[in-house]
């Protein structure tokens, strides 16, 4: 398999500096730590710009805020949508998105199938225990090199349940779309978007008070309160924004993102 490039992303700067060192104790592993979501974008980009990749993270679920601090990364992070969203999903997820080769495996303090299965969807290839052996984890990030998934056997059965389950919501949130009309449709992927009603009404040849009630009949189609809630379901159904008009025209128009109707 060659060398392999690893790094270590985790805000507590003892835990992540004791596992680099013991993962560079390894005669064919380069490791480094990262202590945030962004210092990882960062180093994920200057290793590939210099031509040596990293080959996988290990992500800590528990990953503070991601903050950009003194300027954004090159790559982005997908807005969070719920409640509580866990930082260190979200990161494997915009790595997955902008980084496809490197191969991500989350570290968790505790078995929990529901963020497991989130860690799955987001593209996760493994789930392993903060307090697992260090020949366990070396098995996992040269198992998932090969393309494999690793779970611990005791949380299959979780994550497989929780798995069938968000399919389900998937299909009942498509259903709730497809009783949309052609035109409340296109103002939904408007709201998806994050295009205000001034934005939409101009974008679609509408006046304010036709969006209006378009987006008031989309919610309550869709039986939920606001339009942070209607863009959760849309995405869980797979409804992707409008197409941007232009780039300049787009960063005026992002506008009242999340908010209710007035």
């Amino acid at each position: 398999m060659g060398r392999i490039r690893v790094l270590v992303v985790d805000d507590h700067r003892i835990f992540a500096e004791s596992l680099a060192a013991a993962l560079a104790a390894e005669p064919d592993v380069d490791v480094a730590a990262a202590g945030s979501g962004p210092a990882a974008l960062r180093a994920l980009e200057r290793a590939a710009a210099e031509g040596r990749p990293y080959d996988a993270i290990l992500v800590d679920a528990e990953l503070g805020a991601l903050t950009t601090g003194g300027g954004a990364p090159a790559l982005s992070l997908p807005r969070q949508e719920e409640p509580g969203a866990v930082d260190g999903i979200s990161l494997v997820a915009g790595v997955r998105e902008a980084r496809p080769a490197v191969r991500s495996v989350v570290l968790a303090e505790r078995d929990d199938p529901r963020r497991a299965a989130r860690a799955l969807q987001a593209g996760a290839s493994g789930w392993v225990a903060k307090d697992c052996s260090l020949q366990r984890l070396l098995t996992v990030i040269r198992g998932v090199l090969r393309d494999e998934t690793h779970l611990p056997p005791a949380l299959l059965t979780g994550v497989l349940r929780e798995l069938t389950a968000t399919r389900k919501h998937r299909t009942e949130s498509e259903q709730l779309v497809e009783s949309l009309t052609p035109r409340e449709r296109e103002v939904l992927r408007c709201m998806v978007a994050g295009l205000g009603r001034k934005a939409v009404a101009e974008r679609l040849f509408l006046s304010p008070h036709t969006v209006r009630t378009h987006m008031q009949n989309v919610l309550g189609k869709l039986g939920v309160h606001s339009t942070l809630a209607a863009v959760a379901l849309a995405r869980r159904a797979g409804v992707g924004p409008a197409e941007p008009v232009g780039a300049a025209r787009l960063a005026g128009d992002v506008v009242e993102r999340g908010s209710q109707l007035a």
